[in-house]
């Protein structure tokens, strides 16, 4: 197979009500479906909300979370196999007593990969996963999973192109964060969103600005080009608790480009197809098999700066070196 088409989905999540954000899940799955993908991807955290979950108690936490063979993935699953696709979608999960912020991608034949953000800084309670996840799917290509902040680090994305992966799934809950650097992302004012309707051109600016798709310009494309994969980046849109996310969803191939798409500030169906037969020779595919691994061992020790997840995230600490 060397053409296949995808979908990344952008939507806003009604925070706590899983029946709601499993009927939009359905519901633009179908449509997805219609218009030919075979592997759609939902934001992070989709079936529950985002935001809002850091003020929650753990006690609060843990009464929302589900295991991975629980009620709402295995609707998703079922829904995978009805449809005949791939469909990704974000949860709380709790695994012996331990919370994780984690994914699920559901493939129509009833298996599940669940991959554990490597780097949840969410709430206290919510715990870092420990592995990365890359796995075969039906269609003849390995895809890889990693969530939000697990993209921004490099190492991440350079370990799943080595494990295999020519896809990577990159579900997002971003734009519109409150980021400690001068020239990072900025809260974009709830009113912007909330007035969408009668100035479409004050939500249009702040979403494709600094806070929006020309942050995520800087950064994303280069995940794609410098590992040589395809990269399928699905946000959420609209209010979370009290920011705003700002979509942009779209897919890029591995030179960096992007292949398609959306530019709305409301829930989107983003299509795609993925010209497979650009990995082997693409810049990246070049650039890894050109690596002197005796050469970065420093990668894998400490230099006494690191922080936990959370502790990073929320610093204003400068770096000392």
């Amino acid at each position: 197979m060397t053409s296949f088409r995808a979908a990344v989905v952008q939507f806003e999540p009604v925070p706590d009500d899983t029946s709601a954000n499993l009927a939009a899940v359905e519901r633009l799955a179908r449509d997805a479906a219609r218009g030919g993908a075979r592997l759609v991807v939902f934001p992070e955290m989709c079936l529950l909300g985002y935001w809002h979950l850091r003020r929650q108690t753990a006690t609060r936490l843990h009464e929302l979370a589900e295991p991975a063979d629980g009620p709402l993935v295995s609707r998703v699953v079922a829904l995978a196999a009805e449809l005949g696709v791939g469909l990704g979608v974000g949860f709380l999960e709790v695994a012996d007593g331990v919370l994780f912020n984690a994914y699920a991608v559901c493939l129509p034949d009833g298996r599940v990969h669940v991959h554990r953000k490597l780097h949840a800084f969410e709430h206290e309670a919510i715990a870092s996963g420990s592995a990365h996840t890359v796995f075969d799917t039906p269609w003849g290509f390995r895809a890889g999973v990693l969530i939000c902040w697990d993209n921004n680090l490099v190492e991440n994305v350079r370990i799943t192109a080595l494990l295999g992966a020519t896809v990577l799934i990159a579900p997002h809950q971003t734009g519109g964060t409150n980021s400690r650097s001068p020239y990072g992302m900025k809260p974009i004012p709830l009113s912007v969103w909330e007035h969408r309707r009668t100035d479409p051109a004050a939500v249009e600016a702040a979403f494709n600005g600094p806070s929006g798709r020309e942050w995520l310009l800087r950064w994303l494309p280069s995940r794609a080009h410098d590992n040589g994969l395809f990269v399928l980046f699905s946000n959420g849109v609209g209010r979370d608790d009290d920011e705003v996310r700002t979509g942009n969803s779209m897919i890029l191939d591995p030179y960096g480009r992007i292949v398609s798409e959306t530019p709305v500030a409301a829930e989107a169906v983003v299509l795609g197809e993925l010209d497979l037969s650009l990995v082997p020779l693409s810049t990246g595919r070049r650039w890894l098999r050109g690596r002197r691994p005796e050469l970065y061992n420093l990668l894998t020790e400490r230099t006494g700066n690191e922080l936990n997840p959370r502790e990073a995230r929320f610093s204003t600490e400068p770096v000392s070196r």
